[in-house]
């Protein structure tokens, strides 16, 4: 009997060592799987750190080139519009300068037509003078 007994226990012993070795193993697994996880998480927080960055700086880069098109843009409707004003100036300066030889033809016509004598065409000359200078005021304004 205490053969037998002592043959169960050594078997229970056995038995249960079997078991703590299983565990540690299936621990020692574990701690594995559990480092194999940390390492993916941290894999995929630096992936997604990568990823934002690459967005920011592609953000950044799009900002300036939005910036740049928007600047060369305002640019080139300044340029036009100061070609339209500078075209406006020249056709204004052009129909002043009409206006005047239109004035001074009239003039000369008026002065051909009444040339009677000297004090009278004086006073013809005077007038389309002063005539002239009005005209040329109001085209100015």
């Amino acid at each position: 009997v205490p053969q037998k007994i002592k043959e169960t226990l050594e078997l229970n012993i056995l038995n249960i060592s079997n078991q703590i070795s299983e565990a540690e193993k299936l621990k020692e697994d574990a701690k594995n799987i559990l480092i194999e996880h940390e390492k993916k998480i941290s894999d995929s927080k630096n992936e997604v750190k990568e990823m934002i960055k690459k967005a920011n700086e592609e953000a950044e880069k799009n900002v300036i080139k939005t910036n740049k098109e928007f600047h060369d843009l305002m640019d080139n409707r300044k340029k036009s519009a100061e070609e339209r004003i500078k075209q406006l100036r020249n056709q204004a300066l052009k129909d002043i300068k009409n206006a005047s030889v239109k004035i001074a033809i009239e003039s000369v016509e008026k002065l051909i037509k009444n040339s009677l004598d000297k004090s009278k065409l004086d006073k013809i000359f005077s007038s389309s003078i002063e005539e002239t200078k009005l005209a040329l005021k109001k085209k100015s304004s």
